[in-house]
């Protein structure tokens, strides 16, 4: 194992003098081709040029003698940090840092970057990155060959962004060029870059102070399923407190999920699925049912897409769901949701016929399915006498492990 392993980050600027004691020092270099260019690089060391920082690491713990790995930006922050120490490599590092490359792009861009929200895209990941720059308004993407501006613009399709594009930061060539998402696929970037993206609408509550990086949890309302008051309604049959909490547990909404909501009625479900940190997509043949969910949106200041059309076809042109709440259309619109094998489907039904068929219709496409009969009655509790009373059928489907893998 190597006597010391120090890890250096590079934005550009001069080497600080621990960074340059411990390069003068090492026997071995590990580094991108602009940092084992670097004149402060040992002419006699060893050089690893970093493609694979694990590959790396095994080399390094083979290694007798000081070993250094130079980065761009922090290497603390997604960086080789994360990998080097890991259990199966056994090594301790010391860790000179520098300016990060997403400090730098929001300190070109001249903005305050504590409320964002950072992710890396790569070709796995990247669905979901653009899933997090649907729903949030400010988000950093840290980039990579195959995942950058034009392939992000590409899958923001009828969601309006604004791209700062960062190439090259801290390097003679570094350049900085503003463009709206759907013109980013119109040109070549240089790898690897950052891009903030910016846009939606910033409204309803705004907390009482930053105090957490990336979001804010002091925002109200507190509490999820949110009485009918706190929406402009009318509420349809689906969408009771009480089925809607059943429903968003159900499905799970998360931070880099799409959701879609198909019937979305009063928006309801739509606000408080994008509250968890999902992207929505809401889908009603309604135009005030449309318009209603968008109000719900803004007052809760989350992001929404809202599409007014008729389920299944106005389906078709969506991008990829991860879970979906199908909130009327009956069989038909469930089937056509579950061709394009969402993660998890919800939906109810008023008879025990009409759930039969939805439960045949996900048993046939793959799905486990849990169907529940929900009772709910409401009391005034000053004569603690009955208000009102609903019941309805709680459907779920969770695609197969098997169907899942294919």
């Amino acid at each position: 194992m190597a006597d010391r392993v120090t890890v250096i980050g590079w934005d550009g600027s001069p080497l600080t003098a621990a960074a340059r004691s411990a390069l003068g020092a090492a026997t071995l270099v590990a580094g991108a081709a602009h940092h084992l260019a670097l004149p402060e690089v040992p002419p006699r060391a060893e050089r690893i040029r970093l493609g694979s920082v694990s590959l790396a690491a095994r080399r390094i713990t083979g290694h007798r003698g000081t070993a250094v790995v130079l980065a761009d930006g922090d290497p603390g922050f997604f960086g080789v940090v994360r990998t080097l120490r890991a259990p199966e490599y056994g090594l301790e590092v010391e860790v000179v840092p520098a300016v990060s490359s997403v400090a730098q792009a929001f300190a070109r861009a001249g903005m305050p970057w504590d409320d964002a929200q950072v992710v890396v895209a790569h070709r796995r990941t990247l669905r979901r990155a653009v899933n997090v720059c649907r729903a949030h308004t400010k988000v950093a993407v840290l980039t990579s060959p195959g995942a950058g501006p034009a392939e992000l613009g590409l899958l923001l399709e009828g969601v309006h962004r604004t791209f700062v594009i960062c190439e090259e930061l801290g390097t003679e060539r570094e350049q900085v060029t503003v463009v709206t998402s759907d013109k980013a696929a119109d040109h070549t970037w240089r790898d690897p870059n950052v891009v903030i993206v910016i846009g939606g609408t910033v409204s309803g509550p705004t907390g009482h102070g930053n105090w957490l990086a990336g979001g804010d949890p002091d925002s109200p309302p507190r509490g999820w399923a949110l009485p009918a008051a706190e929406y402009a309604g009318p509420f349809g049959e689906g969408e009771t407190e009480q089925l809607r909490a059943t429903q968003l547990a159900r499905l799970g909404p998360r931070t880099g999920d799409l959701v879609w909501d198909i019937g979305c009625g009063s928006g309801a479900f739509t606000a408080e699925a994008a509250r968890f940190g999902a992207a929505v997509i809401a889908v009603d043949r309604d135009a005030d049912a449309c318009a209603r969910t968008l109000a719900a949106a803004r007052r809760f200041g989350v992001q929404a897409q809202i599409v007014h059309g008729t389920a299944p076809l106005a389906l078709e042109d969506l991008p990829e769901p991860d879970v979906v709440r199908v909130g009327g259309g009956g069989a038909e619109v469930v089937s056509a949701v579950a061709d394009r094998r969402p993660a998890r489907i919800v939906t109810h039904a008023a008879t025990r016929d009409e759930a039969e068929l939805v439960g045949r219709t996900l048993t046939e496409h793959g799905y486990d399915v849990e169907c529940a009969l929900l009772q709910s009655v409401e009391l005034d509790t000053r004569a603690w006498t009955e208000k009102e009373r609903t019941v309805g059928f709680l459907l779920s489907g969770q695609l197969g492990r098997r169907e899942a893998s294919r």
